[in-house]
């Protein structure tokens, strides 16, 4: 049969390292490919930003030029010495610029003072009344104001598209500031744009500085959803030149407004020719890598992957199932990997062996803290109780002091109860009742007692010697001062999928210092089991959801709620 050949990880390491020198020399190729692609795509982005500068001086010039039409109306408006001189010029203004369609004058309100335009129409009726949105218009460093392009409707049935370049100055006319304000007609700007081409697909448009188009070449197709721009990207960008994977956008901000004109070309007209060039090359160089990668695949496979898998899936096979877990070492044909292997399946002996003997311990420990618990029954209360027995008989009340002697009886049977650590609730309360009637004889006429049990509960099981530590604590701390009688009831019922077993009194109550006290301290040596106790050996076998919880409140009373799990009768010993 054939036998691979242990290798070292070392020599795997030099051969990974030759395969991947190889697949250097086959990837170089398409480097140049790429690196050479990148020079061509840069090239087009220079050229692209030489159109879109020669673009912003066509569109800057054009706005430079209505800026100086503007200042000239400024100087002869400022010479006329009344309004209908000063609308004869404005009128005049109108009809020899062939790119200006109105002549506005507004007050410091933005509300219409006079008018010209190309042809002398009249404005609308209210339309004296519109005032001009002066929060569309931007200030410019040559204290200039430019709107975005908008629909001029100050005049009946002409909608033309116009923009608004204004200018804020002191009228000696008026005794006041006012806005000259020019609207001139956007063709002449989007003619600029529209004569600008970029390759053969890339062209040129218009954005302000919100990343609203202010003209675009194919502007009913962005309108009708054909066409769409990255606006809100591409308004987060600076000047300058962007190279993206698809396209190139070159962005430039005009020196005359607010706005930005945007060039936009294709990466794939000025790489097509390289790619062609390539493709055959790539072509081999991609087959040759993938010959070289299913190679480098089965070497890595057979001697690294599929022991370090087989390992990772056995050490968390190891996590959910410890006890249980088997694992025989791994015989790698890698001498490092198979050293691990061992190691692994070594180690999982020893902590198996580990886990069996802490298991053992804690059994014993559970079994030894049971039997000091039982241990720690007071014996001045077998003292006096045996006292209270003779004194009944020295006083001829034979009849109570048997009950007194059954009582103690089913008291120290129910302890023992053959060394189980389990017994039926009803058994439990059997145990407490018998406690109960022996103290109801020695504090004769100071309390009382009553029980409030679910009797589908009572076959379930619970620690031995649960309740009794809680009533004689009642009885010692809270009852045995009082002046009045004093009342236990002990309470059994179900929460959900646990037991709830609740002590309550009406005796001299604690603190909330005191109740947390109690629950830290251990027994006392003169005070039977402790709480403590009773709540640690809950946690030790049902987790820490489980144990006790004394609420008390001064002159009021003591509740203390003991919480166990559900355990049906022949289920004890899961726990």
């Amino acid at each position: 049969m054939f036998k691979y050949k242990k290798t070292k990880l070392s020599g795997l390491i030099i051969a990974v390292v030759v395969c991947g020198t190889l697949f250097s020399v086959v990837a170089s190729t398409v480097f140049f490919g790429m690196f050479h692609q990148r020079l061509m795509i840069n090239s087009a982005a220079v050229s692209s930003k030489q159109t879109v500068s020669q673009a912003d001086i066509a569109v800057s010039g054009y706005m430079s030029s209505i800026k100086q039409k503007l200042n000239s109306l400024c100087a002869e408006a400022n010479s006329c010495a009344s309004e209908a001189e000063l609308q004869s010029v404005m009128s005049t203004s109108a009809r020899l610029e062939d790119d200006i369609y109105s002549v506005m004058i507004y007050d410091e309100r933005g509300r219409l003072l006079l008018y010209g335009n190309e042809s002398d129409d009249k404005v609308k009726d209210g339309a004296r009344d519109m005032l001009l949105d002066k929060s569309e218009l931007v200030s410019a460093s040559s204290g200039f104001t430019v709107t975005d392009p908008h629909v001029n409707s100050m005049y009946k049935d002409k909608y033309p598209w116009v923009v608004t370049i204004a200018r804020q100055e002191y009228s000696s006319l008026f005794k006041q500031q006012v806005y000259v304000a020019i609207d001139y007609k956007f063709s002449q700007i989007a003619t600029y744009i529209d004569n600008i081409s970029i390759g053969q697909r890339g062209y040129c448009y218009i954005i302000n500085s919100k990343g609203d188009v202010i003209y675009h070449p194919q502007q009913q197709m962005l309108f009708s959803g054909i066409k769409s721009e990255s606006t809100d990207k591409i308004s987060n960008m600076t000047d300058g030149t962007h190279i993206e994977k698809d396209n190139i956008y070159c962005l430039m901000s005009m020196s005359e407004c607010n706005w930005r004109i945007v060039g936009v070309s294709y990466n794939d007209e000025v790489t097509r020719s390289v790619r062609e060039q390539l493709l055959l090359g790539f072509l081999f160089a991609l087959l040759f890598s993938l010959l070289i990668s299913l190679v480098i695949y089965w070497i890595l496979s057979k001697t690294v992957t599929r022991p370090v898998r087989r390992l990772v899936a056995s050490m968390q096979e190891f996590e959910k199932q410890a006890e249980a877990f088997e694992y025989k070492a791994d015989m790698s044909n890698v001498v490092e990997f198979q050293t691990l292997s061992a190691s692994f399946e070594h180690m999982v002996g020893m902590i198996q062996s580990l886990m069996e003997r802490v298991h053992n311990e804690e059994i014993i420990l559970r079994k030894t803290e049971l039997k000091a618990l039982q241990a720690q029954i007071n014996p001045h209360f077998l003292y006096n109780t045996l006292d209270s027995i003779q004194w009944m008989c020295e006083q001829d009340k034979s009849k109570d002091a048997v009950k007194m002697v059954g009582a103690l009886a089913k008291l120290f049977r129910i302890s023992i109860s053959h060394g189980n650590e389990f017994i039926t609730i009803g058994d439990e309360l059997k145990h407490a009742e018998s406690y109960l009637i022996i103290q109801s004889y020695r504090y004769k006429n100071q309390f009382t007692y009553s029980f409030d049990v679910d009797k589908n509960l009572l076959n379930c099981m619970c620690n031995k010697i649960t309740v009794q530590p809680f009533i004689e604590n009642a009885i010692y701390h809270g009852l045995d001062r009082m002046v009045d009688e004093g009342e236990i009831k002990i309470t059994v019922k179900r929460d959900g999928d646990d037991i709830l077993i609740i002590i309550a009194d009406n005796g001299l109550g604690m603190t909330e210092e005191q109740c947390r006290q109690v629950l830290e301290k251990g027994r006392s040596d003169s005070k039977g089991i402790g709480v403590k106790n009773v709540d640690d050996r809950l946690k030790i076998y049902f987790g820490e959801h489980y144990g006790i919880k004394i609420e008390s409140e001064l002159d009021v009373g003591t509740t203390v709620t003991v919480r166990i799990p559900m355990i049906e009768k022949g289920h004890e010993n899961e726990y």
